[in-house]
């Protein structure tokens, strides 16, 4: 009995000294990007238009173009990557064909982002015909992050215990009565939770806009969804490698670093938010 609790503290303590080792390596970092980057905020680095290829002026066409990707991306990942969960969890019937599906799904969240950049590449710009626009951009991202979006609102959906759909079923309740009152009020937490974190990594993301969207330096906003822009993720890969004068550029990289941080971050606590106020409003 004495070895087995030696070795359950020695397993403790392992844990516990890993888990503290991410938590500083993830806490330097912010700090690390906060300290460099603040000096750098300020109203005129956010709502000015970039000069000298980035290095001086603000960030202002970054920070739309961000934003124009990161709600294309929802506007389209979100509810067929929901709808797609609901027929997977609800309707349909457990066959070697929807494990298949289920299998190809979860394949599909771990690809790497350069492989869905291509695709877009070829799917949305060149076949298509879109060329490098938001519109081709927003696409791919949601191509992205669907599988994420579709694995974490199933996953939502069978928490939701059974005897809920079946007490409303043996009422003599429609099936879609069963899953839009009695199922889906308390799958929505996680549903929502899930999806916006899913597309919080969107925004953050490099390569698949580098093929299909991002602009290097591009002092205007963009007019239509067939435009280009420049979003923050490329706009500080091209401030910390292809600038020639990295040391003048190093202010702006660490701001532009700070905004997108922010950016995920408010993303992320949106994301608790919407999930707190769901799970107070729906109890079970």
């Amino acid at each position: 009995m004495r070895t087995v609790n030696h070795r359950d503290r020695i397993a403790e303590w392992c844990m516990r000294v890993l888990t503290y080792a991410i938590v500083a390596a993830v806490a330097y970092i912010i700090l690390h990007i906060v300290w460099n980057g603040a000096p750098a905020m300020s109203w005129a680095f956010l709502t000015e238009m970039p000069r000298n290829s980035g290095v001086e002026g603000g960030i202002y066409p970054a920070i739309v173009g961000t934003g124009l990707l990161v709600l294309g991306t929802m506007v389209v990942a979100l509810p067929l990557g929901m709808a797609c969960a609901i027929y997977l969890s609800e309707y349909a019937s457990q066959s070697r064909f929807t494990s298949f599906i289920r299998l190809a799904i979860a394949t599909l969240a771990g690809v790497p982002s350069i492989v869905f950049g291509l695709f877009g590449l070829g799917l949305f710009v060149i076949f298509l015909n879109f060329g490098s626009s938001i519109l081709a951009g927003s696409l791919t991202l949601a191509c992205m992050v669907l599988p994420t979006v579709i694995v974490a609102s199933e996953e939502s959906l069978r928490a939701v215990p059974r005897s809920q759909r079946e007490g409303s079923l043996a009422l003599g309740a429609s099936q879609w009565y069963t899953v839009s009152h009695n199922v889906l009020p308390y799958a929505v937490p996680g549903m929502v939770t899930g999806s916006v974190l899913a597309v919080g990594r969107a925004a953050g993301e490099t390569a698949p806009i580098l093929l299909t969207v991002a602009a290097s330096f591009l002092p205007r906003l963009p007019q239509t969804v067939y435009d280009q822009v420049m979003a923050l993720p490329y706009h500080l890969y091209i401030l910390a490698t292809q600038n020639p004068d990295a040391e003048a550029a190093r202010p702006n990289q660490y701001g532009t670093a700070l905004v997108l941080l922010l950016l995920v971050l408010g993303v992320n606590c949106a994301a608790i938010l919407i999930r707190y106020r769901f799970r107070k409003k729906y109890k079970w």
